[in-house]
């Protein structure tokens, strides 16, 4: 038996709210949930919200993070708080934390993977969108557990701020951390991940980069090089930045699918150093194209992966849907980004409970049998059945 639930609320956050959220929860699911998802604006009163939540839940199973913007059954909410829970007697739970992230992300992922108590089948990871490289989390985690355990999640946000993100575990706050949450038992996993962004132009060479900050494209300095590709809009960098994102090619991004390469979206410019500074690594050496994309094309690609999704699953119909999308897509889709809800609904059914939020950098592996990535620009599922 599985089943699950989630709870939107858009009161002001106060421990009252969080034990209204936790006994509407328990109340939909009919018992005290096993595991907990808890994803909200960056507002005063989180660390109210959470103590209600907990007192109310009765489990120190609950594992989330600040947003960019939540995403639950009822579609996208900006300033409030979803919280979603799994009651079953087919899996197990276990919340394992990591602080410290910004020193060296890859030792911080080398920590949480061996922090569980055994191997997971499925792991869930909730970093700080800021201070991490997710990339580097992603290799730490594979140096203990190997590439073949699904990893999905996302990184943390603030509201498109960029000042601090916080993460969540039990109703302990943190910031500079990954919270991770490990899946055991009998259940089926369904996973799907698309962008709908294609590559343009000529392809070039990242010659000079470290981490996430890119100095030089073919020798001149990226932002030179944005520059001259955007004309007259660039001035509007670096917001403009996430509707052209760089994809990385051939073996830095090439997951082996024909419609889809690593993305990699704008964080900031240096106007003086003349650097760009990305979402997620982009290596020195690495080949990359500029990309562009439209309403259609990016919603499109929500429709996919869901259908992705639910192919994985193998025909089992899920019990819940987590949705992890990148904030730069809703920057550019606006108030058309409730469709790509829309698009997950029309698919998993009506019935099936959906959460999730906008990240700042998304988990997923892009096959069953491919490693996990940190994308961009994208829209990922995953699906859970029995």
């Amino acid at each position: 038996m599985i089943k699950a639930a989630t709870i939107r609320s858009r009161e002001r956050f106060t421990r009252r709210v969080g034990q209204d959220m936790g006994d509407a929860l328990k109340k939909q699911l009919g018992q005290t949930p096993n595991a907990c998802w808890l994803f909200c604006a960056p507002l005063e009163g989180i660390d109210k919200l959470l103590k209600g939540i907990r007192e109310s839940i009765g489990t120190g199973n609950l594992v989330g993070c600040t947003s960019a913007g939540d995403i639950s059954s009822d579609g996208v909410g900006i300033n409030s708080a979803v919280l979603g829970g799994i009651a079953t007697d087919q899996i197990e739970f276990e919340i394992v934390t990591t602080i410290g992230l910004g020193r060296n992300s890859e030792a911080a992922g080398r920590q949480l993977a061996g922090a569980f108590s055994r191997t997971p089948q499925y792991i869930q990871i909730f970093s700080d969108g800021i201070t991490g490289n997710g990339s580097a989390i992603l290799k730490g985690m594979a140096a203990v557990l190997g590439e073949n355990i699904p990893v999905a999640g996302g990184t943390a946000g603030d509201n498109d701020r960029y000042q601090k993100t916080m993460q969540f575990a039990g109703d302990k706050i943190y910031t500079d951390a990954i919270c991770g949450i490990a899946f055991y038992g009998n259940f089926r996993l369904g996973t799907g991940v698309r962008s709908g962004w294609v590559p343009i132009g000529l392809a070039k060479k990242v010659t000079r980069a470290t981490g996430p900050i890119v100095y030089e494209l073919n020798g001149e300095p990226a932002l030179d090089v944005y520059e001259r590709f955007l004309g007259k809009h660039a001035e509007k960098l670096p917001a403009i930045g996430v509707e052209y994102p760089l994809c990385l090619l051939e073996r830095w991004g090439d997951v082996g699918q024909e419609d889809y390469f690593l993305m990699r979206a704008t964080m900031s410019v240096n106007r003086e150093n003349r650097s760009i500074t990305f979402a997620g690594e982009v290596p020195e050496g690495a080949m990359v194209n500029m990309t562009c994309g439209d309403n259609a094309s990016i919603l499109n690609a929500a429709e996919k992966a869901v259908k992705m999704a639910l192919g994985d699953l193998g025909g089992i119909t899920p019990a819940i849907a987590f949705c992890y999308s990148c904030t730069a897509r809703k920057t550019v889709l606006g108030r058309r980004c409730q469709e790509e809800i829309d698009r997950v609904r029309s698919h998993v059914g009506p019935e099936v409970p959906i959460i999730g939020f906008y990240t700042y950098g998304e988990y997923s592996r892009v096959t069953p049998w491919s490693p996990n990535y940190l994308h961009n620009e994208t829209f990922t599922v995953s699906l859970i059945g029995i």
